[in-house]
């Protein structure tokens, strides 16, 4: 899982799409917290990725890994992101977990501000759906 979790990140990271997306299912599930918001699916996942290149990654002046932890099911990464927006400096603590399905990844969850997840998703935003939790049973 670590060395998967390793790969994405290094071809998300040099921008490299198909490899990148070559390293998930082909019905990816993205979900962002605390907002409670997501997208799954193959060709939302290629939008994501392709306006997170240049939207998001154009922006960020440093970054920072503070740690990573891995198991035999996620590799989880959390980063400090600094971006310049309007010609101000942000700084954005962001975790992902890159959960495991199968011998690919199943897509990942993402805790991070509002600000950055709209960052991270430009217009893809306003087509996050809410998650919906599986109620307990009784």
């Amino acid at each position: 899982m670590l060395e998967l979790g390793h790969l994405h990140a290094q071809l998300e990271a040099s921008k490299q799409l198909d490899p990148l997306l070559e390293t998930l299912v082909q019905e990816p599930v993205y979900e962002f917290y605390p907002l409670g918001l997501g997208f799954r699916g193959g060709e939302r996942t290629r939008r994501y990725y392709e306006q997170f290149f240049v939207g998001f990654m154009e922006r960020i002046e440093h970054y920072a890994l503070r740690g990573e932890w891995a198991s035999e099911v996620a590799v989880v990464q959390e980063y400090d992101i600094t971006t310049a927006v309007d010609g101000l400096r942000e700084t954005h603590r962001v975790v992902g977990i890159l959960f495991g399905d199968g011998e690919r990844l199943g897509g990942e969850r993402v805790y991070a501000s509002e600000r950055c997840v709209r960052l991270m998703t430009g217009e893809l935003f306003d087509e996050l759906t809410p998650l919906i939790e599986d109620a307990p049973p009784g």
